[in-house]
């Protein structure tokens, strides 16, 4: 229908009108744009194609763009894609008038909805309408090729693609619906500049202003969104793709074929994925816009939370697996993507952004950076510090990376991962850092045979010290790639400069501050350690999924027993005292071996003390592999699982003297003992 400019009234139309242009916020360049080519003598284009997402603000910006042509003296039909539909007649009935009336501006919400239609509409309608039109299409798909080819390039099709408001204008839209000051912040935390969602937020936050409880959007916001952002899927597969989608930082097919159960096509999955309106395609994959994320993850969260966690754990899984093997910048995406499932625990948001660096990226250490690292140590924590750097820059220079400007290869950070298996006294004489770490693992679990300490010696970004940011992300990936990649570490040490402020995170990872601090350059340091012998990888990162998943007010997961970390002298007495009480479970419970790695991760849900018995005996038996061990095999069988016998009736038995006897007992216990340290040590790879 044709809508001819009127004078204005003191209808209830006008009234609404002004209302919604109160209400009405940003925009101001998309409607230059459109007033542009209502006012000049030569349009720069005759067809305005507007795309985005649902909720993007679109139906409300073809609002604003009718009063401008009506002011403008343009003459306005308005039609509705999701009330014609895909049929040309119900569509030029709806356009009627348009054809005849001169400087008309042809208005066409929902396109997406009659997006059959669009080669008639291109190659049909659009001809017969008179040159001085100016269209305005607005649809959640952005346009195919098909358009320019058939609009004649850029001359007649100008098209924008709606994105979110910028900060500045989301704040005056909660300032004119009312939100108090105080519940701002947590209303733009979760909304962004999405329009629809600060709508629907501020609804409800303009009710609370006597709220003390932290905003949250609540169910009722979260079900709109989801209906009005996503709406119907088509099946139970498709939303599990969503979901996944939703969770992961990207998705991609591989990730969606790891998570998904196998009779769900991912590749069919993922090219619907990269459909949606609401969908972006990364170098990494695909993500949706951050109000649909948080949408779609919160609802998955509320209303299935066992299908939640075991979504996050396999998504966890799939990227743990990829971390230990991928290389260079796909490590580091990976390692973004795991810590990035850490995003609801309520602490690591707090330090790490998850935001790129932009051109920085890291790089190994070259001959020619040895100046500028100095030089930046210099800058952050002194000369002293500097010469320490240069120290370890001729000891260990493998252990540094540098981050640098892409386009200059200006240095601009830095950073050591230190590895020790044993310290001169130059270096304990050089570092007072690393001498307190070293006297530290010395004076309570010692490195054994193969292990090595490792340390964040340094995480030196001047322009931000010790403080998060894109950069300290990149630093923060590094460390967590050594500790998941790690074999045999022992024990790992970060050193910070400012312990108050990183406490609560040093805490979510498992990391004690020791207690002797060091000093370089009149500054303290704190060294907080981790002993991944008694806490490995995989309990480590179990330790917070509640936290992970339902946030901090959720009920921490049962902490995983720390691992028993013994000596190599200590070790050999707990097999032998574990092989004289192999028949005396009570005494075996009290055996450090139940606490140790080579139990632990046999248990398989069993009793540990049975897990244990069944340990010993299949180190026994395995001594009759070989030949010459034949006879120890058989003594110790009779000595330590056939009842309780002294050695001389075990040897009578065995009809062997007791010298004989003994010396072959002596051969199979330290036989046991090699082979379950080797096991202890290096896993079950160790043992042919």
């Amino acid at each position: 229908m044709t809508e001819s400019p009127r004078p204005r009234s003191n209808s209830l139309e006008d009234r609404l009108r002004l209302a919604l242009e109160r209400t009405f916020v940003g925009r101001t360049t998309e409607r230059e744009l459109f007033r542009s080519a209502l006012v000049a003598e030569t349009a720069p284009f005759s067809v305005l194609y507007v795309h985005g997402p649902g909720g993007i603000g679109k139906s409300a910006l073809l609002g604003r763009f009718a009063d401008d042509a009506r002011q403008a003296g343009r003459a306005v039909v308005r039609v509705d894609g999701r009330v014609v539909g895909p049929a040309p007649e119900a569509f030029a009935a709806a356009a009627s008038g348009a054809a005849e009336t001169s400087g008309i501006v042809l208005i066409v919400d929902s396109f997406e909805r009659c997006d059959a239609l669009g080669e008639w509409f291109r190659r049909g309608f659009l001809p017969m309408l008179p040159d001085d039109a100016v269209v305005v299409v607005a649809s959640r798909q952005a346009p195919g090729p098909d358009w320019r080819a058939d609009l004649a390039g850029s001359d007649f099709l100008r098209v924008v693609a709606l994105r979110n408001l910028a900060p500045d204008e989301a704040i005056t839209l909660l300032d004119r619906r009312g939100v108090p000051e105080t519940l701002r912040a947590a209303v733009l935390a979760f909304a962004s500049g999405h329009p629809l969602a600060l709508s629907l937020a501020a609804e409800v936050a303009a009710t609370d202003v006597a709220q003390t409880r932290p905003w949250t959007p609540g169910q009722h916001v979260i079900e709109v969104l989801l209906s009005e952002l996503v709406g119907a899927v088509p099946s139970q597969a498709h939303r599990h793709a969503l979901e996944v989608c939703a969770h992961a930082y990207t998705t991609t097919e591989e990730l969606l074929r790891a998570v998904l159960p196998p009779d769900e096509n991912a590749a069919e999955l993922f090219a619907w994925l990269r459909g949606l309106s609401f969908v972006e395609s990364g170098t990494d994959g695909v993500f949706p816009h951050d109000v649909v994320r948080d949408a779609l993850d919160e609802d998955l969260r509320w209303r299935d939370p066992h299908g939640y966690e075991q979504m996050h754990r396999g998504i966890r899984t799939y990227l743990l697996n990829r971390s230990r093997t991928a290389q260079g910048p796909a490590a580091l995406r990976t390692l973004r993507a795991l810590s990035f499932l850490h995003r609801h625990g309520g602490v690591m948001p707090d330090f790490v952004t998850w935001r790129s660096a932009g051109e920085i990226e890291e790089t190994p250490l070259s001959p020619e950076d040895r100046d500028a690292v100095r030089a930046l140590a210099a800058e952050a924590e002194g000369e002293e510090s500097a010469a320490i750097a240069d120290f370890w820059l001729s000891r260990q220079p493998e252990a540094f990376v540098v981050y640098r400007r892409a386009r200059s290869s200006e240095p601009v950070a830095f950073m050591a991962w230190l590895r020790l298996t044993t310290l001169d006294e130059a270096e304990t004489a050089r570092d007072p850092v690393v001498a307190a770490v070293w006297e530290h693992s010395r004076s309570t679990t010692p490195l054994r045979s193969g292990e090595y300490l490792a340390m964040a010696r340094f995480m030196v970004y001047p322009a931000e010290y010790q403080r998060p940011s894109p950069v300290s992300d990149l630093i923060s990936m590094r460390i967590l790639s050594e500790w998941l990649r790690a074999e045999r570490l022992a024990w790992s040490y970060m050193v910070i400069a400012d312990p108050k402020f990183w406490q609560p995170q040093m805490d979510y990872l498992d990391h004690e501050a020791i207690e002797r601090a060091a000093a370089v350059n009149g500054r303290s340091y704190t060294l907080f350690a981790h002993d991944w012998r008694a806490m490995p990888v995989e309990p480590w990162l179990d330790r917070r999924v509640p936290q992970e998943l339902f946030g901090p007010q959720a009920r921490p997961a049962t902490p995983a027993p720390q691992l028993a970390v013994l000596s190599r002298a200590e070790f050999e007495v707990a097999v032998r005292d574990g092989l004289r009480s192999w028949n005396r479970p009570g005494l075996l419970a009290a055996n450090p071996l139940v606490r140790s790695r080579l139990v632990v991760e046999r248990l398989g849900g069993r009793d540990a003390v049975e897990a244990l018995r069944d340990l010993l005996v299949s180190a026994v038996d395995a001594l009759a592999v070989d030949p010459r061990a034949a006879q120890p095999h058989r003594v110790a069988t009779t000595a330590f699982f056939h009842g309780s016998l002294t050695q001389e009736a075990a040897a009578a038995r065995l009809n062997l003297s007791l010298s004989t006897y003994r010396r072959h007992l002596i051969r199979a216990i330290e036989q046991v003992c090699e082979q379950l340290w080797k096991l202890e040590l290096h896993g079950a790879d160790s043992v042919p």
